[in-house]
């Protein structure tokens, strides 16, 4: 198979799809790898070192997207990558469709194939968003704490508190791999945590293992629980994933009016709409707003800026499902049940009901059998 990998385009996304180090195992399986000039540079890697793994280095996108059969991405196509897609081709990346009806549409309108990271599925888990998560979740808690400072409109308050001093505290909506991160962060700065789960399983998973120590308390998710928290909370992050689906609004604006002046949101669901109703996304370049007199932090691509790490975490858990499709093509969403759930489009038709439900877009829904 051809694989194509394209230099992200996406505002201050310095993430690559595939290391060298990944490159030289799909070279090695007979597969021909294009990857654009200066894709890895700002992951820290040199097109000599694509070079020597066994790539092809190529100029622009269009190259790529004109001979791939296969291009593997990070980020969602932008529209000027939307129009290079051909017919039939395979797409491998995050897409988010469920948040963008824009990008379905005109993904649609392409004829190729979209395999989602974001919904492949594992027993109940997602193993390609697990290690974005667990960076974004880290990431969360320390700009959290950073955004506290009056000198960005924020309440003053050190959130680990100080001699004499109480702690501040912090609610987290969710309790999977990025909300379990950020607490372990919240509460390694020294905050007083709340974790918020509709899932009794899961906060009984977190006080019986005893994940993060007395600083960390559990609280089941309800609209009087998030209601009784948010006036005394200084952080609020936002981590709430349903897979493949919009995310559902928790946190109303009226809500948000409860919470103290100068107080941060900080929302990793971004990408799926996020739970807070006054969340719209944000940039690394422009990162912040307020609104309601809460800061609010809603940085689509949270990982993008600790790139290195990202690339290589990224990587070791989506080089296995790329080897995968590129020695079967389009007949492993037939033979392979964990690829195929990761099927969002398929020539034309949505492949994923709940994108097609979110967009009101069931005339385009068949199901891939």
């Amino acid at each position: 198979m051809i694989i194509g990998i394209p230099k992200e385009v996406k505002e201050s996304e310095y993430r690559v799809a595939v290391t060298p180090e990944g490159v030289h195992d799909l070279a090695a399986g007979e597969n021909r790898v294009l990857v654009q000039e200066g894709a890895g540079m700002d992951s820290g890697f040199s097109d000599m070192e694509y070079s020597n793994a066994g790539a092809e280095i190529v100029r622009d996108a269009e190259a790529i997207y004109g001979v791939s059969d296969m291009v593997v991405k990070v980020k969602e196509p932008s529209p000027g990558e939307v129009r290079l897609i051909k017919k039939d081709q395979i797409v491998f990346a995050f897409f988010h469709l469920s948040s963008n009806k824009k990008l379905t549409e005109d993904l649609l309108d392409t004829g190729s194939i979209c395999i989602a990271y974001e919904t492949i599925e594992r027993k109940g888990h997602f193993p390609l968003l697990a290690p974005m998560s667990e960076i974004a979740g880290r990431v969360a808690a320390i700009v959290g704490a950073y955004y506290l400072g009056i000198n960005f409109g924020g309440e003053g308050l050190l959130i680990s508190g100080l001699s004499g001093i109480p702690p501040g505290n912090v609610l987290i909506l969710g309790a999977g791999v990025a909300a379990r991160s950020a607490a372990q962060v919240a509460s390694g700065l020294g905050a007083r945590v709340t974790l918020m789960s509709p899932f009794i399983e899961e906060l009984r998973e977190i006080e019986m293992n005893n994940y993060f120590g007395p600083h960390v308390s559990t609280l089941f998710m309800s609209k009087h629980n998030i209601m009784t928290e948010l006036p005394q909370t200084d952080i609020l992050i936002s981590a709430v994933y349903v897979r493949g689906a919009r995310t559902p609004i928790l946190v109303t604006r009226d809500m948000v009016k409860k919470m103290k002046k100068g107080t941060v949101i900080v929302a990793i669901d971004i990408d799926q709409g996020s739970s807070i109703e006054t969340a719209h996304p944000t940039s690394h370049e422009d990162p912040i707003y307020t609104d309601e007199g809460v800061i609010h932090y809603c940085v689509a691509n949270m990982p993008g800026v600790f790139s290195r790490t990202s690339t290589v975490a990224l990587t070791n858990l989506t080089l296995p499902y790329i080897k995968k499709i590129a020695a079967r093509g389009i007949k492993v969403l037939k033979e392979d049940a964990e690829i195929r759930t990761g099927l969002n489009i398929y020539k034309g038709r949505i492949s994923y009901k709940k994108i097609a439900e979110d967009h009101r877009l069931e005339s385009f829904f068949k199901q891939y059998k």
